[in-house]
């Protein structure tokens, strides 16, 4: 991690010392086109700054932005990248910039080229100040996408999801059956003529249609059935045998004694046959009456 830092760094610094010297090698010509058209030595020696400085601060945005910004950014010092070429090109060609012996507002011999330097010079500062501060303000206003943090219960989910219970299963539902339909015979053509020999009337004879009873097409889905986990199940509370018989002599105190029965007694308090039978013997004693 160390390591990945100093490289970093040391890239960082070889890329300031790369721009310092290239801004050192354009600053003569961007000085004095700046003195041929007109400016003094004070903004002569700020020329430079404004068109090579801008460069340097798209340079930043384009690293800081994202989306359409950045390609904003990207255009601009391409744009201003391509401008100090063109100056420093001119420069090069005419040597009397060198040392400013030529005439104000005078960059080239052929009027309509000269016209197009002498507006590309003038018009950098003028951009410098707008496109300057849009990219300041969309670095300010820049807010970076947040990092998606990774979902902790992916696989938790996931083995819940596996190890879903039966019940929730869709069972398919069963093809209906067709009944069988007996085909009725064909009719016979009868001729438009009239017979010579008279015919016996036939009684038609008809066929019984056999009728089955055809199960009715279920359209939802039904869902398995079985038996229910002990997890899932109500828990029942657990009485005591004086808690029963307190139940059973409350749901007995009208009941004849004819009808004093351990079926009686086990539908009333809901219990187990046993329990059951020994409450009737109990109830039967509690009435003077003989235990079965």
């Amino acid at each position: 991690m160390n390591l990945h830092r100093k490289g970093r760094a040391a890239l960082v610094l070889a890329l300031v010392v790369v721009v310092a010297m290239a801004f050192r090698v354009s600053w003569n010509a961007l000085r004095d086109i700046a003195g041929a058209i007109g400016a003094d030595n004070t903004a002569a020696t700020l020329y430079p700054f404004v068109v090579d400085g801008l460069m340097a601060l798209a340079l930043i945005a384009t690293l800081v932005l994202a989306g359409r910004d950045r390609t904003f950014a990207l255009r601009v010092l391409a744009a201003y990248t391509i401008a100090s070429l063109v100056l420093n090109y001119v420069h090069g060609l005419v040597p009397e910039l060198h040392g400013r012996s030529v005439d104000w507002g005078r960059l080239a011999d052929w009027d309509p080229a000269n016209w197009v330097l002498v507006l590309l010079a003038t018009s950098l500062p003028v951009g410098s100040i707008y496109f300057g501060s849009d990219l300041v303000a969309k670095v300010l206003h820049h807010r970076p996408a947040p990092i998606a943090a990774p979902t902790a219960n992916a696989e938790e989910s996931t083995n819940t999801e596996r190890n879903r219970s039966s019940s929730d299963l869709v069972v398919s539902t069963p093809a209906p059956s067709t009944p069988n339909v007996t085909a009725l015979p064909r009719a016979v053509a009868v001729g438009f003529l009239k017979s010579t020999i008279p015919a016996k009337p036939v009684k038609a004879i008809e066929q019984p249609i056999e009728r089955r009873a055809v199960a009715a097409e279920s359209t939802s889905p039904r869902r398995a059935t079985g038996r229910v986990p002990d997890v899932a199940r109500t828990p029942r509370p657990k009485r005591t045998p004086d808690e029963l018989l307190d139940e059973a002599r409350k749901a007995t105190a009208d009941w004849p004694d004819a009808k004093l029965s351990a079926e009686g007694i086990r539908r009333e308090v809901r219990t187990s046959p046993a329990n059951a039978r020994s409450l009737r013997d109990t109830l039967r004693a509690e009435r003077g009456l003989q235990v079965a």
